[in-house]
């Protein structure tokens, strides 16, 4: 009996869930953003502890949401997962160090009888936010740029450099998303410290840094799209599976999917509009603006690089290695069963919004940090 849902639903369903938790991943790293400016935003010790307890309300929400990225990855498209993770592992590694003491940091900053002293945990918190959010841009970057990899008849991987990941960081177009995605999650990380902090010095220093910030960032993210849309791409044919280097690829997906250059062209609106407002009228609500914008953004891309017959991930050493969705997924049967979990999500983001308000329910000041005794 022919299944009423079919695998290749399933597969852009499950392509969408993990596009949506890619955005928040990018969006809540606004966190690492706020994080990397440690050492030059505050005037200071006090300004420093509240950018750091500003942060810290939110760290664990970035964590917890990259985590639940990589399971779904894992679960929705596992031979991407033992590919990426298998050959690219040192990429990984680094990635999962920078946060792994990101929460040292945290948890252990402002505890009694802190051997390392909090300029440690500091610099912790600034590795952190410099690093996780370039390579994550890197990593993904390779989405469309491709990586050195070949899987055998059994799907096992064998990397073609003894590199394992790092020579995505010798790819200049790898790099400019890396760095555009370092610098928006600074500029998230500023209009969320302005939308956060009660204190006129450290808002009037947030709005001169946001403007140096949003220099380099459209610079990169320019170079990146540009040169991403002008570009050649990988295709798949639908009926075979053969992979083939097509012209234009990025740029036919956007004009073949009108509705996806919308969500893109919407969302690059919504960036710029927020830190327009915080710039030009000095609102306190750019956050939120560019909050969505980030979302719709990220999400675009990744619908990009998986939909309309696009390899997700191509191999520049053996070109039918490449992965699809559709030769990446996991099997009907397991992909069904999770789209029913999936359900829950909604409850799931309910829950996160509702904690996000109570967390926020009032700005944080220089009285509170100088008399509240839990403080990060």
């Amino acid at each position: 009996m022919t299944a009423i849902i079919s695998q290749a639903f399933l597969q852009h369903y499950w392509w969408i869930i993990v596009s949506v938790l890619a955005s928040l991943l990018v969006f809540l790293m606004f966190v690492q953003g706020g994080q990397s400016m440690l050492y030059s935003l505050p005037a200071n010790d006090i300004h420093k502890t509240m950018i750091i307890n500003t942060m810290g309300r939110k760290w664990e929400f970035t964590f917890t949401t990259l985590v639940t990225f990589g399971g779904a990855f894992f679960a929705s498209f596992p031979l991407f997962y033992s590919t990426s993770f298998g050959g690219a592992y040192w990429v990984w590694i680094a990635i999962l160090f920078s946060f792994t003491i990101q929460a040292i940091a945290y948890e252990f900053r402002s505890k009694p009888n802190n051997f390392l002293g909090k300029k440690t945990f500091d610099l912790f918190l600034f590795l952190n936010g410099s690093l996780g959010p370039f390579l994550i841009g890197v990593a993904v970057a390779t989405f469309f740029t491709g990586a050195m990899f070949t899987l055998n008849p059994m799907n096992q991987v064998r990397w073609a450099t003894h590199w394992y990941g790092l020579e995505a960081l010798l790819n200049i177009r790898n790099l400019t998303l890396g760095f555009a995605v370092l610098f928006l999650a600074r500029i998230n990380g500023l209009l969320y410290i302005i939308n956060t902090i009660d204190d006129e010095v450290l808002i009037k220093r947030s709005g001169k840094a946001l403007i140096v910030n949003t220099i380099p960032f459209l610079i990169f993210f320019l170079f990146f799209v540009i040169s991403l849309l002008v570009s050649k791409g990988f295709a798949a044919d639908p009926l075979t599976g053969v992979i083939s280097v097509e012209k234009l690829k990025y740029l036919h997906n956007l004009v073949q999917m009108p509705f996806v250059l919308i969500l893109f062209l919407a969302g690059v609106i919504g960036v710029l509009y927020g830190i327009g407002i915080t710039v030009l009228r000095r609102s306190s609500s750019g956050i939120w603006f560019s909050g969505a914008g980030t979302i719709l953004s990220v999400f675009s891309m990744f619908l990009i690089a998986g939909f309309n017959g696009t390899s997700f991930y191509p191999s520049l050493f053996n070109l039918q290695s490449s992965l699809t969705i559709s030769n990446a997924s996991s099997s009907l049967f397991t992909l069904k069963t999770m789209m029913y979990v999936s359900f829950i999500i909604p409850l799931v983001l309910a829950y996160v919004w509702y904690s996000w308000k109570a967390i926020n329910n009032k700005k944080i000041t220089e009285s509170e940090m100088n008399s509240e005794e839990h403080k990060y």
